[in-house]
């Protein structure tokens, strides 16, 4: 088993398409003992691409590589890393595979389990958040987190602000956004503003919300001609009609 600790540092370009790694810059042949470490390099690439996309504060791993029962062979040729399944940091699968030197064989391909154990500065509940409560900045704190296994933590305290919990979150729990909601800006009944802008033009209507919700959201208002149309929900006690872009 092979174990590296990683720390990020500057953010790096993310990558599209298959990630796949080779051993360009190495000469062959390659060693058997030499296979391992260059499934780690591709392991450490990729899981810093992920702490990248996520925007991950101060992120750490320990990255082990685990080799399987049957034995490993050297390559005359360079070898090929492949990530299989790397979806879930805590456990991926990559594959090295050597060419070998065509007709006369020599080839191979073996498949390696990559674990890889991640901590980064998170949002946990700072104060209990009572269920449908809004959160606000005093709610909230940055604390170091082992999140190999979480896909929905948060990284900025900004992006839950205003948002509301669906359940009550207790005091030093991990805040993920699977368990957040947009905070309902209007309710069943409300009388609210009907904005609508073209053209630089702004004319704005009074109405009545004959549904509840939240920012983005569609509802039916009742408007003072009393017509019913669709509106989207801009802000609290505001709406625009459907049919219009969204306001930016």
């Amino acid at each position: 088993m092979f174990n590296k600790t990683i720390v990020t540092g500057l953010s790096r370009m993310l990558l599209t398409g298959s990630i796949i790694f080779n051993t360009s810059a190495h000469a062959a042949p390659v060693s058997a003992d030499k296979v391992p470490l260059l499934v780690e390099n591709a392991a450490r690439e990729h899981v810093l691409r992920w702490a990248d996309s996520r925007g991950l504060q101060e992120a750490e791993f320990d990255i082990e590589v685990v080799r399987g029962s049957r034995p490993l062979a050297a390559c005359s040729k360079e070898v090929t890393v492949e990530a299989a399944d790397s979806r879930q940091p805590s456990r991926m699968r990559f594959n090295a595979i050597c060419a070998g030197d065509g007709a006369r064989g020599g080839g191979w391909r073996y498949e390696f389990v990559v674990r890889a154990k991640v901590s980064a500065r998170i949002v946990l509940a700072a104060n209990e958040i009572g269920a449908g409560k809004v959160i606000t900045d005093e709610d909230l704190l940055l604390e170091r987190h082992d999140i190999s296994t979480l896909s929905d933590s948060v990284s900025d305290p900004k992006e839950v602000v205003g948002m509301s919990a669906k359940r009550t979150v207790r005091v030093g729990e991990v805040l993920r956004t699977g368990s957040l909601a947009s905070p309902v800006l209007v309710k069943r009944g409300d009388l609210v503003n009907i904005i609508a802008t073209r053209d630089q033009v702004t004319v704005t209507m009074s109405g009545e919300a004959m549904d509840a919700g939240a920012k983005g959201s569609q509802v039916r208002v009742r408007n003072s001609s009393g017509n019913i149309i669709r509106a989207r929900v801009t802000g609290p006690g505001e709406v625009q009609p459907a049919d219009m872009p969204p306001a930016r």
